[in-house]
């Protein structure tokens, strides 16, 4: 019997050194993409999105604990980076966990822009750059030779 299941996998981008984390199999690595990714206990919301650019914010909650701690307040001071891609896993064989095929369903690459704790929790916010439109406007990729240079943070302010 073939069962499907819904895991994460995340990349933190710190500028030197990347982090790799997956949320499914517990104590086990996960090759995701020639990466190999740890387990960490995480949850991601999901992202809504409409028209209008509504929503496009998503977050993420980890256990608050001196590992969390110690690079998530880094994170929001120096607006990291990071990629969330949502994968299907099919697993045919429960005990065989780590050979089960994943296919990714939807990545979402954002900023983190703020954050919080309690005594359990650790939360950071993360935003996307870019903003939907609607399907009026042509499909064209945003380049650097079209636009000039790109924001990389969503803190930009007019002058």
């Amino acid at each position: 019997m073939t069962t499907f299941a819904f895991g994460h996998v995340l990349k933190l981008d710190q500028r030197a050194v990347d982090r790799f984390w997956q949320n499914f199999f517990i104590g086990e690595q996960l090759t995701h993409k020639g990466d190999n990714y740890k387990f960490a206990a995480f949850g991601f919301s999901g992202v809504t999105v409409n028209r209008t650019g509504d929503g496009l914010e998503a977050s993420l909650v980890f256990p608050n604990n001196a590992l969390t701690r110690g690079w998530g307040v880094e994170a929001i001071e120096n607006n990291y980076l990071m990629e969330v891609e949502v994968l299907i896993i099919e697993n045919s064989d429960p005990i065989s966990g780590l050979t089960a095929a994943h296919n990714t369903v939807h990545t979402y690459t954002g900023v983190v822009t703020s954050g919080q704790w309690d005594n359990v929790s650790l939360n950071l916010e993360l935003s996307s750059v870019l903003d939907a439109v609607g399907t009026d406007v042509p499909n064209r990729s945003l380049t650097q030779t079209l636009v000039g240079n790109l924001p990389i943070s969503n803190s930009v302010r007019l002058r």
